[in-house]
């Protein structure tokens, strides 16, 4: 399939920004964030009738709304001043790419090598944020009426929430109008968490990227509700010393799953156990005591750190490792809701940062990132011609060891996208095959 790009403009906002609220300081937090951006694509089928002149029309409302919604959401349509540690909102806009897509969107999603393929070239190409638009958005029309959209919104200033909150409130108000949104978002985190002199740390991106092979190949994995469900019964059944003292959530056991997959494909590779840790980002939004705005953009989350210290093969079971995860996690939630002020919620963040680095630099522990997009409003993304058909929002699949997850369109299930050495690629199907009957 070939991707064409048609034209290339910025969008401003449909509306200037305040006085008042044209410089936003970024927050400690979004200090920590990698000057990276965070993509997405929303994949829309074509309508019986449609074919690709009708995509026209949607383009035009798309943009429309983009500019609307850019004015609510203003830090977006401004730049980034790294000298300054500060949002310039100065209305310049985001950058809008329409491209004409050859053949079927249909072809595409059916066979899983076009996805693996196609995925980067249906999202605009951007470098670092600083002096450049922080929203990038690329309307990829197919011949067959079917719709891709692009989305790349600077990770600087936005975590997944954040994005999911900006997507779907364009979404809304291409459907029925910017003043029926109900969405009225705010970026309090500067004033409530204001940038620090942060001592030399790497991001976990970073330290991830350390450990990039040649060739990294992305793989995506989909567990239905109802094998979800069965894990559950699994982990419950083989607990013979009742860790399991509660109900895992979905998420608590795909991530336990995926990481007992994988310490077993690395002793299949080194003959032996290793030892391993598993990070995971979790949103800290309504686990603090702080008071904050509904809808409160910006980067707030903290890492959650799981250990596996190799000492017997009973330790690789899936009840182990869902129960690792958990406590970490609840261990993490604890330590968030204790904090009384935002200078403590951020050396918690600090804390579990240094941690990661030091497990991350050691060549003798296999270390794994998850980031969970679950129960974010991707699925509810409808511009006006129904809810997409797929969603794939991952681009940390671009170094060995990185999972992101998220829900699959029915919301009971999940998807898991990860890259994988190439080398270890079929070793993980199969040993993922196993644990999926209970072994």
């Amino acid at each position: 399939m070939k991707v064409q790009i048609l034209s290339r403009k910025l969008i401003a906002p449909s509306s200037p920004t305040p006085p008042n609220l044209k410089n936003l300081k970024i927050s400690c937090f979004d200090q920590l964030a990698p000057p990276t951006y965070v993509p997405c694509v929303f994949y829309y089928p074509a309508n019986g009738e449609d074919r690709g002149g009708n995509n026209v029309e949607r383009s035009k409302k798309i943009e429309k709304s983009l500019a609307e919604t850019l004015a609510l959401f203003h830090p977006l349509g401004g730049r980034y001043i790294e000298e300054n540690l500060s949002i310039e909102c100065s209305d310049e806009g985001a950058e809008y790419l329409e491209a004409g897509v050859s053949g079927s969107l249909s072809q595409l999603l059916e066979r899983e090598e076009f996805k693996t393929e196609m995925w980067s070239r249906l999202v605009p190409r951007v470098l670092q944020p600083e002096n450049s638009p922080l929203v990038t958005i690329q309307i990829n029309m197919f011949e067959c009426g079917g719709l891709a959209i692009g989305t790349c919104v600077a990770h600087r200033i936005a975590d997944a929430y954040t994005v999911g909150t900006f997507i779907n409130t364009w979404a809304t108000a291409c459907r029925i109008g910017i003043e029926n949104v109900q969405c009225r978002p705010s970026f309090p985190f500067g004033s409530l968490f204001p940038p620090k002199n942060i001592p030399a740390i790497t991001s976990v991106d970073d330290l991830i990227s350390v450990r990039a092979v040649k060739k990294v190949v992305r793989k995506s994995f989909v567990f239905k509700g109802e094998t979800i469900s069965r894990l559950k019964e699994i982990a419950t059944a083989f607990d013979s010393n009742q860790l399991l003292k509660y109900q895992p959530t979905r998420v608590e056991v795909v991530t336990g799953l995926i990481w007992m997959v994988l310490i077993r494909v690395a002793r299949a590779i080194h003959g032996h156990l290793r030892p391993s840790v598993f990070g995971l980002t979790v949103n800290m939004r309504g686990k603090t005591t702080l008071t904050m705005p509904v809808y409160a953009c910006g980067n707030l989350i903290n890492l959650v750190i799981a250990q596996f210290v190799p000492d017997d093969e009973s330790k690789i079971k899936l009840h182990d490792c869902v129960n690792r995860v958990h406590d970490a996690i609840r261990s993490t939630v604890e330590d968030c809701a204790k904090a009384s002020s935002g200078d403590e919620l951020f050396s918690l963040m600090i804390k579990k940062m240094r941690e990661g680095d030091e497990a991350w630099r050691k060549s003798e522990i296999d270390a794994y990132i998850v980031n969970s997009w679950c129960r974010l409003p991707w699925y509810e993304t409808d511009f006006g011609w129904g809810k997409p058909s797929w969603v794939h929002g991952v681009d940390a699949a671009t170094s060995p060891g990185t999972v992101t997850l998220m829900d699959t369109e029915d919301g009971g299930g999940i998807e898991a996208f990860l890259g994988l050495d190439e080398s270890s690629t079929l070793l993980f199907q199969q040993n993922l095959d196993v644990a999926l009957t209970g072994n």
